[in-house]
């Protein structure tokens, strides 16, 4: 069973940046990967995805600050993540659309 793990979440203060991983247990170079963020109460949406070729897409709210990378021989997909604001606060999961397959998520929190 393939599992994608996050990791590089954590607490840091306006402005600042953080890089979050994807770790996946296989082959991630054919697919389309994507990350998104939950906060209690909301629907989980769409951050950014990347393709296989490496076109990206990314959400209004977060264009310009946030930036979505793999590499396909480490089997992983990361979010660099600047200037962040305090409503960039939820938990943030790694999704691979054409496996259906969910990471665990990791919490960002932005707070002084």
């Amino acid at each position: 069973q393939v599992q994608l793990v996050e990791s590089g979440g954590g607490l840091v203060q306006p402005g600042g940046s953080l890089r979050l991983s994807c770790a996946a247990s296989g082959s991630i170079s054919p697919y389309v990967m994507a990350w998104f963020r939950q906060v209690p109460g909301k629907q989980r949406e769409l951050v950014a995805s990347i393709s296989s070729t490496g076109t990206t897409n990314y959400a209004d709210s977060v264009k310009g600050r946030f930036i979505i990378s793999r590499d396909n021989a480490k089997n992983t997909v990361y979010l660099q993540m600047n200037s962040l604001k305090p409503e960039d606060t939820a938990v943030y999961y790694c999704y691979n659309p054409h496996q259906s397959l969910w990471g665990q998520g990791t919490q960002v929190a932005i707070s002084s």
